[in-house]
């Protein structure tokens, strides 16, 4: 028996924006303000201005917070994703202001927090024979503001570099051990914002020796004697490291600065690690709001 099927649509109603609920418009009454909520884990295509007038193109991983006042039940998600679009095209860390100003606004927040990570890619030659490539280096940048204008930013970088320990040279009659180390430093910037390039620099002046994406036989033979001419415990990258950045802070470019030092040790299971920091901090690194 044949079965008449119904095939009309299922009736439709039309709504807009402005009739759906918003639940975030309420009203909370448990009297907590929310110091930070947002999104995170955001992957954004970002242009990174170099030192010599160039361009590095990269993919950041992106956090948006703003502070929610206590009586606000929640904050609204997709402005910031509207304010990543709308401000994407060519986004670098040096519109970090624009991006702050504009969460300010979308969100009524009494402060805006926004962070940056990404690896930045630079053409290093080797030290002989001049072949180049592509060396990778870790960079972060976050920054936050208020509707007053008052705002902080935090610059860092990770570097990896080579270093060859002074006592294994001195007990050893062939050779001495050495490891790579990892160089991390974060620093609270005065006025225009430090090029990444010139903390990467500082890094690398205060280990053994720098590393090389390409090397051939003359320049394994340059490196390898120059991190032995250039021992450093991990005291002493840290030390070095901290003597060049005091030179900035003297010089008014930075206000505070800190300085991560981890050995991946050749001859033991276990890191040798050191730290120094300096200056005054603040919000961005824990200091107070």
């Amino acid at each position: 028996m044949d079965r008449k099927l119904n095939r009309e649509a299922p009736t439709m109603v039309r709504t807009t924006h402005d009739t759906l609920p918003d639940i975030q418009k309420t009203r909370d009454q448990r009297g907590l303000e929310i110091d930070e909520v947002g999104v995170g884990n955001i992957r954004y295509p970002i242009s990174v201005p170099l030192r010599d007038g160039g361009v590095s193109n990269t993919v950041a991983t992106i956090a948006m917070r703003v502070r929610l006042p206590q009586d606000e039940k929640g904050t609204h998600m997709s402005r910031f994703m509207l304010a990543l679009e709308e401000n994407g095209q060519g986004l670098s860390p040096r519109r970090l202001d624009t991006m702050l100003d504009d969460l300010l606004d979308r969100l009524k927040a009494p402060m805006a927090f926004i962070d940056m990570k990404f690896p930045m890619f630079l053409r290093r030659a080797a030290p002989v024979t001049g072949m180049s490539g592509l060396l990778d280096f870790g960079v972060v940048v976050a920054g936050v503001k208020t509707p007053s204008g008052a705002s902080e930013k935090l610059v860092g970088v990770d570097v990896m570099a080579a270093s060859l320990c002074p006592c294994s040279r001195e007990i050893s009659e062939r050779g001495a051990h050495n490891q790579r180390s990892l160089i991390q430093i974060r620093t609270r910037p005065v006025g225009p914002m430090l090029w990444f390039e010139d903390l990467i620099d500082i890094a690398e002046a205060s280990a053994s020796c720098a590393l090389f994406p390409v090397l051939k036989r003359p320049d394994e033979k340059f490196v390898t004697e120059r991190a032995y001419d250039n021992p450093k415990f991990v005291e002493d990258i840290v030390r070095d490291t901290t003597l060049r950045l005091e030179e900035l802070r003297r010089r008014e470019r930075i206000e505070w600065f800190s300085v991560t030092i981890t050995n991946f040790e050749s001859i033991h299971n276990h890191d040798a690690v050191a730290r120094i920091e300096r200056g005054v901090r603040g919000v961005l690194n824990g200091g107070e709001v």
